[in-house]
This record gives C-alpha cells, structure tokens and sequence, in this order.
C-alpha cells in the first residue's frame, strides 16, 4: 500500500517522491524552484505561449499502453502527475550521454534560436513529435510539424527555421526513447488505491472508480471538480483563489473511454480533446479546421472534452457544433444518472442543470445520417490559439430540395452557447435556396443580442454570423454547391506551407 500522502513521479527518468507541497502547486513552479530544472520557462503562466512545455508519459487502457504527450507546465497540478513520467529539456541531453538530442542538434544547425527564451518550449513539443515518429516509423510534413508547434510562441527567430529544425532532426542519428524500460518504471509507480493527499492549504481526491468518485462528490459539494486543469489551473495562477478540496477525475478509467454504442458516440468526461476530438472527426471530417485551432496541442492534450463542456463558457468552441449535432450531456451521481440535450444543460451565463452532488460523466453524440450536412467554423483574431469571437455549426437534412430538421448553434453570440431558434424555423420545410436563406439571415438578426467586448463589437458578431449561414448555404445549396476550398479565407494561401528560402509571406 502507498502512502497517500506522497506523490511519486519519475522525473527525467528518476523515480521521486513528493510530500509537503501545497497540491495546488503547479508543473513549473516545483521543477523551478525545488528541482532547480531551469531550462522549462515561465512565460504567460496560462499555457499560450510554450515556453513551459514539458513531456509526460502515463499507463493508458486495460492495457497500460505507453502514451506520451507535450503539456504545459503551468497548468498542471502536482498531484496529477502521480504515477506519471514528466520530461525535461534537461533530459534530452541525458538521453544522449551528454551530446545533444537530434532535436537540439537540429535547431543549432538551422539556426532555430536567437534570444532562446522559448528554444526549451520548442525542443520539447518536436521531442514529443520526434518519439511518435520514431516509435511508429513515419516522417511528418511541414504540416504536421507546424500543428505540433501552434502551442509555441516565438518572438524573435522567426518560425521557418524552427520547422526547418523538425524536418532536419529526422536526418541524423537515430536517439530512440526506451519505451519498454519506461513502461517498467511507470508500472512499478501505479497506485490502484484513492490518493488523498492533504495540506493545510487544501486536500486533493483522486479516486480510481466511479462509484468512488461518485460518493466523494456527496460527500464533499463544495470541492472543485477538476479534469485536465487548462481553466481551472488559470484560477490559480491568474485569480490567486484557493481551491479547498480538490476532486480529480483523471483517474477514473471509465471516465475516459470512448465508444461507439447503439448507433450513439460516447465521449467520457475525462478524454482528452485530442482523444474526442480524433473519435468525433472520424464520423464528423468537417471537425477537423475546428479541431486544429481548438487552442493547441499541449492544452488539447490536458483539457477535456467534459470539462469544456461542463465550464460552460459562452466561447467554448466544443459545443457549438456537438449541439447542432444533436449531443445530450449525461450526469451522474450517487442517485442515479440523468440525461439532458446540450443546450438545455446551460441556464444562463456559467449557470448550469447541475446539482451539487452530480459531475458531468459523458457527452452522447448521435452517429451521423447520411445526408446530413454539418458544417462548423470559429471566427478569431488569430488562426492559431486564440479564443472565438464567434462560433456557428449547422445541421440540416435536404428531401427533395426541402430543408428538414435544421439546427443551427453559436457560441459567442449571447451569455450561453445557444441555438437560433427564429433561424430554424425560417429554414425548416422550406426549398434551400436564396430567398430561404435571405428569411433566415434576417431570422438570425432576431435571435441574438450579442456583446460589444474586446473580441468584436456587436456589429461585427451579427455581420459575421450572417456570414457563415450564407457560406453554409453556398457549400450546401442543391445547385452548384461550392468545395470548401472555395470559401475558405486562407485558401490563397497555405498557413502549413514551408515558403522557399527568400521569399516572403
């Protein structure tokens, strides 16, 4: 039996335990300040910038399969690394006997740092790519290594040379990880029973069941429910607030699978982004532009889809499109499991159907028909890592010309992600064509009232909205129906493409 009270992580390769810290103590500040590992960098302290990016590997499955994935630093809690395997820039020269990794060896070459501030961030999140490849012997595009590195905010360098560096880090030496060695290490870290690991500062619960985790939640109401930590982590480090009782979801297996059943996806509420994400765009493939600016691959790789969904901002960028898809959110607790549609789990701004007692276990999305068309785009200042100003998803299904059952949902357009109500029934029954669409365009200005902030003003929110009904229109209509390449904005040019040296953007 563990002590429950100690924390075991193997850092850098070397089993540590941990006791005494307060467990909200973050990723980056214990390796900072008690391991002095200070190649990871604090940057924003939010998770925008990559400059605290580090590796973790975990046990997943029935199988205790080897997955590692980068993860910002700064969000995570302490205690959610029991168990867990956490990698350094420092570790990558270890690795290699004191020479440098092919990652590093690769930005030196390429000349992939000036100030180097961010050079660590960058090492790490290739590193994880550098693994992948290697473990499954494949070679990434510049497409994929640009995705791999949205997470990663350079100021100085330039980022060509830095995709430069993940291309050329394939061409020398192979450092392969000795995943076999790591997996025996982290087996022998498992713990199978609850960690309650207190402090007077606060007490942190991480059961192993449902039923566990069920019971906890009644018996303690007023604790933090917590999943991949991406928001609840900025409470921390930007709000200063004290979190009291700590309820991790982590580590409750069935919470994180997901299955296809009965003609119904379920997403558990502790998958990961990037796992829901991969399952929905199987079925859903006009996901993917969504899924690739849902923040970044460290914050996907931490956040869940769960607790995107039971946060319940009015900008979260998930449930837009799980609405228009028809999704119900299932909650559970000690008496029993109820089911609800989406949009009626949200009351009003950061107000939910949720007692006190209940967790959000699972979100079920109906598997597509086949002639349902589902289109869903973000509106930002940026492309990449940034927060909507809007988001709209539409579903709608044509016989014989005639638009059936539509839904249409948007995000950022009122205190709670919502559906057009006025908009739907404007569409429904009617011939798709612009006559339609002009009734629903002038429905949608009814629907919402929007807010003027620092995102957009409520001008543009209403304009843009009206946007992307008509661009659903125009890639849906039954006549002519445009690809997607040809009302996509950056169809002119390719934000993955790697220019020749000498030319600009």
């Amino acid at each position: 039996m563990m002590d429950r009270n100690t924390l075991r992580i193997l850092l850098d390769g070397e089993p540590v335990e941990v006791a005494g810290v307060p467990p909200t103590t973050s990723l980056l500040a214990w390796l900072r300040g008690a391991r002095g590992l200070t190649g990871t960098k604090e940057g924003c302290n939010e998770g925008d910038c990559g400059a605290c990016t580090v590796v973790v590997a975990a046990l997943a499955g029935e199988d205790a399969a080897l997955e590692l994935a980068s993860l910002n630093a700064c969000l995570c809690f302490l205690p959610t690394l029991d168990g867990k395997a956490v990698f350094t820039v420092e570790y990558l020269r270890a690795q290699c006997g004191g020479e440098l990794h092919p990652v590093q060896q690769a930005l030196v070459d390429c000349h992939g740092s000036q100030c180097g501030f961010c050079t660590p961030g960058f090492a790490m999140s290739l590193w994880a790519l550098y693994n992948a490849c290697v473990a499954d012997d494949s070679r990434p595009d510049a497409a994929r290594i640009r995705s791999t590195l949205t997470g990663n905010l350079c100021r100085c360098t330039g980022y060509r040379p830095i995709v430069e560096a993940g291309q050329r880090m394939f061409e020398l030496p192979v450092r392969a990880l000795d995943r076999d060695a790591l997996r025996r290490s982290l087996l022998a870290l498992q713990r199978h029973d609850t960690l309650d690991y207190a402090h007077p500062a606060a007490r942190f619960l991480a059961p192993r069941t449902l039923s566990e985790l069920l019971e906890l939640r009644a018996r303690h109401p007023e604790a933090t429910v917590l999943a991949g930590g991406t928001d609840v982590g900025l409470w921390v480090n930007k709000q200063l607030r004290t979190l009291g009782t700590v309820l991790y979801l982590g580590e409750v297996a069935e919470l994180r699978r997901v299955v296809e059943e009965d003609g119904v996806l379920h997403v558990g509420a502790g998958a990961s982004l990037t796992t829901a994400f991969a399952a929905l765009a199987r079925h859903w493939p006009e996901l993917g532009e969504l899924w690739e600016r849902f923040a970044s691959p460290p914050v996907r790789n931490a956040g869940t889809l769960g607790g995107n969904v039971a946060n319940g901002s009015p900008i979260g960028d998930s449930m837009p499109a799980l609405i228009a898809l028809g999704a119900r959110v299932v909650l559970a607790s000690v008496r029993g499991r109820r089911s609800l549609a989406l949009e009626e789990f949200y009351l009003d701004y950061m107000k939910k159907d949720l007692a006190a007692d209940e967790i959000v276990a699972a979100i079920e999305v109906p598997l597509p028909a086949a002639d349902l068309r589902f289109r869903t785009w973000k509106l930002s200042k940026r492309y990449d890592s940034d927060i909507s100003a809007a988001c709209g998803a539409f579903t709608l299904r044509l016989e014989d010309g005639m638009v059936r059952t539509p839904r249409i949902a948007f995000g950022g357009m009122a205190a709670t992600p919502r559906r057009a109500a006025r908009t739907e029934a404007a569409l429904d029954g009617r011939p798709w064509d612009e006559a339609t669409l002009a009734l629903a365009v002038q429905a949608l200005d009814q629907d919402f009232d929007p807010l003027t902030d620092l995102r957009a003003s409520a001008a543009y929110r209403r304009r843009a909205a009206a946007g992307l009904l008509r661009r659903f229109f125009l890639e849906t209509r039954v006549d002519t129906p445009l690809a997607p390449a040809q009302t996509r904005v950056f169809a002119a040019f390719d934000p993955c493409a790697v220019l020749p040296r000498g030319e600009d953007a």
